[in-house]
């Protein structure tokens, strides 16, 4: 009955060539369209992570919920061993520690508010691959009294490196403390409102200027972003509850959430309009060929054929072109986008950002497949109607198309 489905098929070769080529279309469309989405989610994605977050961040308990109205009071202290414990973890490629304050910096002719993060100049370069230094240089843990700033902090303030500004911020216990820093390097990362306002120092100086020993957060860099949430499961099982509270790259991404959130809806209606216009167009060109076909049908009837297998043949010649079509939308949307990546392709700023970036489409075997199904399932869908109804006419009725 299948090579009886695909001699019918291919009798007509124009109108089954312009029907797998919709179906083609939807299927490729579908595969670049996917590919493309999931490149801007792995590129924000690591990003975000590397410019900033990192994989994984521990706090004292508590310091994400209410430790922003006070700070100060959620300071880790001693952090030697946990570093250890936490650097023995598998798939942990480092562990840095950062110590977060705000206050103002002034350059003689201007204060601005700030927000500032005491670092491991060394390891944050490692982690900071997407960091990119605007001008300057990276801070290095000799640089005691060095800071690099956003670049809409060198913007605002109009300073360059080799520029001396003031830090001015409250101390844990309340006092007022400044210090005086050489600017030695101006940064930019992805997000706009973070280069506006952030600064850098080294950890030793943050310390001296707030006049603590504690820090905030440690940041966790892993060899693989895939292995986030088993490292993140297995520290939250093992570290205690009550004193500390471990966040994965997402957890603390706002930005990136809302973002991913919005892309995917757009997918999902992408497909389902993908998945309409394969099914009408699939539905209009199947019900011409069937209905030309009355003639046949009735033939197939009146020498004894049941009217389910005339059911079934409509429907195995439809599973054949859902078949054909989809396969050839694959392979056709794996070599496009393998071609277009080659290429790449120039994308503006995204909100919130002043740099822009070359996309890629991902081949993703996920979106592959969904895509694949789309594509069938609409012809299979397609021809069940004009099947069923076509199995119903009578025998009569029928054979008078052959007059």
């Amino acid at each position: 009955m299948f090579f009886l489905a695909f001699r019918s098929l291919f009798r007509h070769r124009v109108r089954t060539g312009l029907t797998i080529t919709v179906i083609v279309f939807g299927v490729v469309s579908l595969i670049l369209s996917g590919g493309f989405i999931e490149d801007v989610f792995i590129q924000l994605r690591e990003a975000t992570i590397h410019s900033r977050l990192g994989h994984i961040q521990v706090y004292k308990a508590g310091y994400t919920t209410i430790g922003r109205r006070n700070p100060y009071q959620f300071l880790l202290s001693d952090t030697r061993e946990l570093v250890q414990d936490v650097a023995a973890e598998a798939h942990v490629s480092d562990v840095m520690v950062r110590l977060n304050f705000s206050g103002l910096i002034n350059n003689g002719k201007a204060d601005l508010p700030i927000i500032g993060e005491g670092v491991e100049p060394e390891k944050e370069a490692h982690l900071g691959s997407i960091l990119s230094i605007v001008s300057g240089r990276q801070l290095t843990s000799g640089d005691s009294y060095g800071i690099m700033v956003g670049k809409g902090v060198a913007r605002t303030l109009q300073v360059t490196p080799g520029d001396y500004v003031t830090l001015l911020v409250n101390t844990p216990d309340g006092a007022l403390n400044s210090l005086e820093f050489e600017i030695i390097g101006v940064f930019g990362t992805f997000a706009r409102d973070y280069d506006n306002s952030a600064i850098r120092i080294t950890l030793s100086a943050a310390k001296e200027l707030l006049d603590t020993s504690g820090v905030h957060s440690l940041v966790i860099s892993l060899d693989e972003t895939a292995f986030t949430n088993s490292v993140a499961d297995d520290l939250k099982s093992r570290l205690d509850v009550n004193r500390y509270e471990v966040k994965t790259w997402y957890e603390l991404a706002d930005f990136y959430k809302k973002m991913s959130a919005h892309y995917r809806g757009e997918f999902v209606i992408m497909q389902v309009i993908i998945l309409a216009m394969v099914l009408l167009s699939v539905a209009n060109t199947i019900n011409m060929a069937v209905y030309e076909r009355l003639g046949e049908f009735g033939t197939l009837m009146a020498l004894g054929g049941r009217r389910k297998d005339i059911f079934w043949q409509v429907l195995k010649e439809n599973i054949l072109l859902g078949l054909v079509g989809a396969g050839l939308g694959v392979i056709t949307g794996i070599i496009l986008a393998w071609l277009i990546s080659g290429i790449g392709i120039d994308m503006p700023p995204p909100p919130n950002s002043d740099a822009g970036y070359t996309a890629y489409i991902r081949i993703v075997p996920e979106v592959v497949i969904q895509s694949f199904s789309v594509g069938f399932a609409a012809t299979v869908f397609a021809s069940i109607l004009p099947a069923y109804r076509v199995s119903r006419i009578p025998v009569v009725a029928a054979l008078r198309e052959n007059v």
